[in-house]
């Protein structure tokens, strides 16, 4: 396994990070502990969550099910890097989501009960709140660290306007501010390319791509799966409109003898951008398929190809859509 610094810190993390999205909902207790076993044997140390993970189940299940593998082992703790995630809808009450420094607070001590932890390694934005200013932000997470309670915070779904934002009222109160950003990138969708891939470079942000499978439809979804989340409605709506590409994109990776998965978890590895994309197993074999395509280096004929089936923007804004 290959490790990487998180954007512009000193923070180490391997080259896939594990997503733990489906563990209650779509993958069981014990199996989710598997995953989460055989990923520290193959060397995966970043691991990924959210407050409202759980669905069906109820937010914060997800943590409760990390904080039960923690405390299984305490070991296991200080050989991951741990993040979770802060601004969905946890109760009932008008403060009991968004960024206000009420809510940043409470999610987070919430957060460290259910993952039996004192300290979260990377503390992540789950969007943008439009209605809270940087400053009050700031100030709940300088407290939060200050009491040793997160070491970095990170951002996901942010524009990129609103990385320069954050970036910039950071550098006023001395503070590090967003270390990483998590944005939705795969080949059916590479919006990112114009504007917020550029700002991650310029600002030290470590990209971490969710959905890099672009759901489950870069999976071999063709192939009529029968389980899982790629039976969803949604999934199959866009199958149908996806279809000629889908057909042409399978066909490519049969033709050089690769998985339709390992092809586009390799793409997203090859961009020099991408830190960590979060890979979301729902069985062991998965996980070990997806830690497959580490070993897999697309060839310049390719990439080219897979251009052309899934095209991008072409360049970063303006330049793709203006001299």
């Amino acid at each position: 396994m290959d490790y990487v610094h998180l954007g512009k810190s000193g923070l180490k993390v391997s080259r896939l990070c594990l997503g733990t999205m489906n563990f209650g909902p779509y993958t069981s207790d014990e199996e989710s502990f598997r995953i989460m076993n055989r990923a520290l044997e193959l060397g995966i140390n970043f691991f990924d969550t959210a407050n409202v993970y759980g669905w069906d189940k109820g937010a914060g299940y997800t943590e409760q099910l990390i904080g039960k593998w923690l405390s299984e082992e305490p070991s296991r703790r200080d050989k991951i890097v741990l993040a979770t995630k802060v601004y969905g809808k946890m109760g009932e009450g008008p403060n009991d989501l968004d960024l206000s420094a009420y809510h940043i607070k409470k999610a987070c001590e919430d957060s460290l009960k259910r993952l039996k932890t004192d300290h979260i390694d990377l503390y992540q934005m789950h969007h943008i709140d439009r209605n809270t200013p940087w400053d009050e932000i700031y100030q709940a997470m300088e407290q939060l660290v200050s009491e040793g309670k997160i070491i970095y915070m990170g951002s996901s779904n942010f524009a990129a306007w609103n990385l320069a934002e954050a970036f910039y009222k950071a550098k006023e109160r001395n503070f590090l501010g967003i270390i990483s950003e998590q944005s939705i990138y795969s080949l059916r969708n590479r919006h990112i390319e114009l504007e917020v891939i550029p700002a991650c470079k310029a600002f030290g942000i470590g990209l971490i791509p969710w959905s890099p499978l672009g759901g489950g439809i870069l999976c071999g979804v063709l192939e009529n799966a029968k389980e899982g989340r790629r039976t969803r409605e949604q999934l199959q709506k866009s199958v149908g409109k996806l279809r000629p590409q889908l057909e042409a994109y399978e066909k490519l990776c049969k033709d050089i003898g690769q998985k339709p998965a390992d092809v586009a978890l390799a793409w997203v590895l090859s961009n020099p951008a991408v830190t960590s994309p979060i890979i979301g197993p729902r069985t062991v074999e998965q996980l070990e398929d997806n830690y497959n395509a580490l070993n897999l280096k697309l060839d310049e004929d390719t990439l080219k190809k897979l251009d052309e089936i899934w095209p991008g923007p072409g360049n970063q804004a303006p330049e793709a859509y203006a001299w």
